[in-house]
Formats: C-alpha cells, structure tokens, sequence
C-alpha cells in the first residue's frame, strides 16, 4: 500500500480542488490519501463524494498551533468534526486568518512591495487564506523565485520582516481536544528549520507524555540526517512515524506520495481513532 497522511486541498492553501486532489491521488497511484487542510474540514465532502475507486480517504486537519513563541503544526486525523470544543477552536482560527493576512499585505507595502489585498483574495479563492497565498502573490510580482524563498526572515518566515501573528491553539490543548474528539495527532515536519525556529526535543517528550501520537519524519523539509534523528526521537518517546508529501498541488514541488506513511503505521493510526472512520472509494481497500 501507498500511504500519504498530509495533503492540501483549495479548501485552504492547495490548488487542487478537493475532487481533483482524490484523482490525482489515484493517478500517482495512492492507495491511501489524507486530506489535512489548514484548520478547516471544508473539503471532506467534496472528497468523499469524489472518491475514486481503489482509494481510501482519511479525514483530517492541519492545526495551526504556538508554544513558547515558536509555530508548529499539528496534524488531526479522524476527529469528530461536530464535537463542538475543537470545532470552536477552528472556526476562531479561521476568523482571525483575513484579518492576518491583511495585516501582513499591510507590511509589504509598507517595505515597498506592490502588492494588494485584492491580488492574494484571487488568490486564496474560496480557501483559507494564508501565507502562502501571500507568498504566490510574491512570487507573481517577481519579488521572490518561488513560494518557499518567500518563507525566510526577510519575508514571511515567523518573526520576519512582514510577519503577522493569528490565533493559535497551545499545542497540549490541541492533542487533549483533537483525543476527546476520537481522533490521533502527529506532529507536522518538527525540525523543518528552514521554516524557521523549531520546537525544541525537550517540549516534543512532553507533548508525548500528554498525549501525543507520533511525528512526521519524512518530509521534504527534512534532510536524511534529521530524518534519522526523528525516528530515533520517535522510537525512544513511543511515537508513531509517519512519512507524506505536504502536496500543495502546483504551489510546491513537491509530488503526491513523493513521501509515505508505512501500512503498519498507518494501521495503528485508524485503530487508535474512535471519531471517524477512513471512507473507502467504490470496491477500495479497507484498512485493518
């Protein structure tokens, strides 16, 4: 089986939609595809209803999280997403990502970029806005090459030059609220340095003694070193390891399934989750 837990869909930052993300899912040859948009579960149904034969969907979320200053992800699979706690804190998330990115529009402009509010609204469409939407915007003025050049400090990058806070959930809340909805946490890329600051080990043991399910390892934004420095982490704090693409249609490089999730691992994840269960396309695989 071909496995990958981390995909992203116009319901946020992606540029597929959710139907075209589950059919190129299909045609890279997935077996199994997550689809974890930025805080939202906006694009489940049109997944679901798109799902093509041969290909399991598991619903999820990337949440946008922050602990001692420094941003993480956390990625949600198989929650409830009616349980009414997590999905309170999602919507205030979602509500604070319009009046974030206007603020960070506000301070390109003021470093003498030309960019408008209106150019990264085309952008991010019916999605939820977000960085990358103003990192394209960038890229279509041809102030940066592409849009990770526009994640440094001197750009977008946490703490950088046109940086602007959100609401973020603490990301010991986020594994207690995304548990109490049936559901299982990985860490989302921990040592992408390149990103920015990473949370430290010591905070990653203590969020595994909380709760914690396991960590993304093989990520693009992670070189084979760091790799095997997280599986290492991984077996020592009892945590799942997981592998996905970060797919994000043609705003990054990056291929579905260019990374994936072993089937023993995957495995455990929909056996630990009580909230929802991996909807399987006409005549697909069921997990175990």
């Amino acid at each position: 089986m071909r496995i990958d837990l981390h995909t992203h869909s116009t319901a946020s930052d992606g540029t597929d939609t959710p139907a075209e993300l589950v059919a190129n899912a299909a045609a890279a040859g997935l077996d199994v595809v997550a689809l974890t948009d930025h805080d939202t579960v906006g694009g489940h149904a049109e997944a679901a209803a798109a799902l093509p034969e041969g290909l399991t969907l598991v619903t999820g979320a990337e949440l946008s999280c922050r602990v001692d200053g420094i941003g993480l992800h956390m990625l949600a699979y198989l929650f409830d997403p009616s349980e009414p706690e997590l999905a309170r804190e999602r919507e205030l998330v979602r509500d604070d990502r319009v009046p974030r990115a206007r603020a960070m529009v506000r301070k390109l402009q003021e470093l003498g970029v030309p960019v408008t509010w209106e150019q990264v609204a085309r952008i991010a469409g019916n999605g939820s806005v977000g960085r990358p939407h103003v990192a394209s915007a960038l890229v279509e003025l041809g102030v940066v090459g592409s849009v990770s050049d526009a994640f440094v400090p001197a750009w977008l990058a946490d703490g950088g030059r046109a940086y602007a806070g959100k609401h973020e959930l603490d990301p010991f809340d986020a594994v207690r609220l995304v548990k109490a909805a049936g559901g299982v946490t990985v860490f989302a890329h921990p040592l992408a340095v390149k990103r920015g600051q990473v949370v430290p080990e010591p905070v990653i043991a203590r969020l595994a003694a909380a709760g914690l399910d396991g960590i993304e390892v093989d990520h693009m934004d992670h070189d084979e070193p760091t790799r095997a420095r997280l599986r290492g982490l991984a077996a020592e704090l009892g945590l799942l390891p997981t592998g996905s693409s970060d797919y994000h249609g043609s705003r990054k490089a990056v291929r579905l399934g260019e990374y994936t999730t072993d089937p023993e691992i995957y495995g455990e994840i929909t056996r630990r989750a009580t909230g929802a269960f991996p909807v399987p396309g006409a005549g697909g695989p069921r997990p175990a």
